[in-house]
């Protein structure tokens, strides 16, 4: 493990994730799913839960028919009004969100890497991090937003932090990224960038430093 200070050295874009990073929309998300499981017959626990962490909306969804045992009981099309179903639930949920349902930390941190002359960028797997960003009232204080609209593969791809950093303009070897998924931060290695665990070591071990939240990062910059 590096120091904050040796890892930010050289760095000229820091990259967060958003749900589990910034905001905790990732419990809505598991409401969501967890009613869907309900509507389709079988439950689907936080345990479960785990599982879909970072992964797209399609492969969550699979991932959630294989643990009911049904992944081969819907065609395409009503696959995707499965979708359409979830997210509406989870659209119920995160149209509530203000300013208050920031992590600790999150904005303090992003506007300290700016006064630093840090580019800042999100990149999310989430299609609705617009109206997130907009609830949350934090959209300006990204110079670059990739989210799941953008991109078609999911993480551990590194696609989505390499388009951010495209979008940055800046070598992806001189970006940090923050994120609090096993799946996210195999992305980041993959697109050579420096990568942030935000949450518990034991899941997040392949950072390069691991922090217990973006508060805890920000204190150890002042």
């Amino acid at each position: 493990m590096v120091s904050i200070e040796v890892l930010l050295k050289n760095i000229e874009g820091a990259i967060f994730d958003l749900d589990g990073v910034i905001v905790d929309t990732a419990k809505y998300h598991y409401f969501a799913w967890k009613k869907l499981a309900n509507m389709l017959g079988f439950e689907f626990t936080e345990k479960d839960n785990e599982k879909l962490k970072g992964v797209s909306r399609k492969e969550s969804l699979e991932i959630l028919l294989k643990i009911g045992g049904k992944e081969n009981e819907f065609s395409e099309a009503q696959k995707e009004e499965l979708m359409d179903i979830k997210n509406s639930w989870y659209l119920e949920y995160i149209d509530k969100l203000t300013e208050d349902d920031l992590l600790p930390g999150a904005k303090e941190l992003i506007l300290t890497l700016k006064e630093q002359g840090i580019k800042t960028g999100l990149a999310t797997a989430s299609k609705n991090a617009m109206l997130i960003l907009e609830r949350l009232n934090i959209k300006d204080l990204f110079d670059a937003i990739v989210d799941g609209t953008q991109i078609s593969r999911a993480k551990p791809d590194p696609e989505i932090f390499l388009k951010c950093a495209q979008k940055l303009k800046i070598d992806p070897q001189k970006c940090i990224v923050f994120e609090d998924a096993a799946a996210g931060i195999k992305a980041a290695k993959l697109a050579g960038m420096f990568a942030v665990g935000v949450g518990a070591f034991e899941i997040l071990s392949e950072a390069d430093i691991v922090v217990s939240s973006l508060e805890q990062m920000l204190r150890e910059l002042s």
